[in-house]
């Protein structure tokens, strides 16, 4: 079921390109996937801490190399969250005007690619996924985009291709530090070899430099941050929602599977860097986010800014904020892809994001306002919703813990700095509200409808994954400890 998952896609959109219908096609293809990840997510063993649904093909026994894929708790709430916003964006796509087929397959190869990447248990296909996902990012943003879409295509490419390289060597050299009788590319092998001590703490250090910076451009960690708005603001919606729901996970899911459990001495070596970074994304980009004129870079201003929570979470090393790193991750893809996907209905409709142009819209889309305001109040971290859970995990997470420091240490405050950008969360996501949907609407507007009833599905589907797992987060937590439990402590 777990090779069914990621193949389905992929095979879907080579059929797209060889001539098979685009819209149906792909949305056949999103549907299987879902029921797939719902039916790995209800034969889930809890209380299991190794993988399930192995499946096992050796390459190369020379280089111990071989396609193995499985789901564990945390690998299995990305699964989830991939299907959920594909169906979702593919729904939303709609007629393309052009290269209809190429659009399409460039969706669903993202998606292939982002859950291979999250299911494979063997570093070299974790890698290789990921690439794969990232290439119709290039197309989808150069051909299908809006504004200065080439522009954004290359800056998108060139940084992310920076982010990989670097990333790649530090795989290289995580491969290279155990001893040369344990070395292999399943990551289970090298969790094995580091609990026994075959990493070094120097060279933990180097490696755990190199995935930070890599990873960290991957998900637009500050600084390395400028790429994502301007992107977001010039994809087509459907991939504005893949790639900010989706594949900018992939950084974060990368720390939690490896950087966290192979290198905790390099994790605590560097922990004031990466609490410096994470406190300007959410505070530096917070503020950047109030200045915003246009819905579509406040979104993806936004969406940079909130990372800086999940690597707050990340940086406690404890189970709880950990856990709530994780529930986070599920919860932010929903929340920003229902946004985006709510923002590109409004630029097809009227040609215009600018905040100044808009106004009053709710009396003509009473549906698409509700649904934004849900959208809105998810992201500002709104009891009830999945955002508010993961968050106030990652608060108490990174106050009491940190590394076991005495005294007032420096997680407490950063996690009092880090509590401000609730504060600025708020006063952009409500502006933006009001400035779309509420006060006096322009007389152009007048002849606006609501979504259609088809658009409503899909909307429905993110809006009800938030409230379920907002008002359930309890089965999402069962799945996430017992993957952290063996390399870290309980916070009481």
């Amino acid at each position: 079921m777990v090779l069914f998952v990621i193949f389905c896609p992929i095979a879907a959109a080579v059929l797209i390109l060889v001539g098979a219908p685009a819209r149906k096609t792909a949305l056949a293809a999103s549907a299987l996937m879902f029921a797939a990840a719902l039916f790995l997510f209800g034969s889930f063993g809890y209380g299991q801490r190794d993988f399930q649904h192995v499946t096992s093909f050796t390459i190369s026994p020379d280089w111990r190399l071989s396609f193995t894929t499985g789901v564990d708790g945390l690998s299995l709430i990305m699964v989830l969250l991939a299907t959920i916003i594909t169906l979702a964006a593919v729904w939303f796509a709609g007629a393309i005007e052009k290269y209809e087929n190429a659009f399409y397959a460039c969706l669903l190869f993202i998606s292939g690619g982002a859950i291979g990447a999250f299911v494979s248990i063997d570093l070299f296909f974790f890698y290789a996924f990921h690439e794969l996902a990232l290439i119709p990012t290039f197309f989808l943003i150069g051909i299908w985009g809006t504004g200065n879409r080439v522009a954004a295509a290359w800056k998108i490419t060139i940084y992310l291709a920076i982010g990989s390289f670097i990333l790649l060597l530090g795989l290289i050299l995580l491969y290279q530090s155990v001893e040369p009788s344990s070395r292999s590319f399943d990551i289970r092998a090298l969790q094995a070899a580091a609990s026994m001590g075959q990493i070094g703490a120097e060279a933990q250090r180097h490696i755990y430099l190199l995935l930070l910076i890599g990873f960290g451009i991957l998900v637009s960690l500050f600084p390395f941050h400028t790429w994502a708005p301007e992107a977001y603001a010039s994809a087509p919606a459907p991939a504005a929602m893949l790639h900010a729901g989706v594949l900018k996970k992939f950084g974060v899911y990368g720390f939690l599977r490896l950087a966290i459990p192979l290198l905790p001495e390099g994790a605590r070596h560097w922990s004031n860097l990466l609490m410096i970074l994470l406190l300007g994304n959410i505070i530096y980009i917070g503020l950047v986010t109030i200045a915003q004129k246009r819905l579509d870079w406040m979104l993806g201003y936004s969406s940079v800014m909130h990372m800086g929570y999940i690597f707050l979470g990340i940086a406690s090393a404890g189970i709880l904020g950990v856990t709530g790193a994780a529930v986070l991750m599920f919860a932010h893809g929903l929340s920003i892809a229902l946004l985006f996907a709510l923002a590109g209905e409004l630029r097809r409709r009227t040609g215009t994001l600018v905040f100044d142009e808009l106004g009053g819209l709710s009396r003509l889309m009473p549906f698409a306002g509700l649904a934004f305001g849900f959208g809105v109040f998810a992201a500002i971290g709104l009891p009830g919703f999945a955002n508010f859970a993961g968050e106030i995990m990652i608060f108490f997470g990174a106050f009491k813990h940190g590394w076991k420091m005495e005294g007032f240490h420096s997680f407490q405050i950063a996690t009092v700095l880090a509590l401000w950008g609730v504060v600025i969360s708020t006063v952009y996501m409500l502006r933006a509200y009001r400035k779309t949907f509420m006060g006096t609407m322009p007389e152009q507007w007048k002849d606006l409808a609501d979504l259609r009833p088809a658009l409503r599905v899909p909307v429905t589907l993110l809006v009800g994954a938030l409230l379920c797992y907002g008002f359930f987060p309890q089965s999402f937590v069962r799945m996430v400890v017992p993957t952290f439990r063996t390399y870290l402590t309980v916070n009481r």
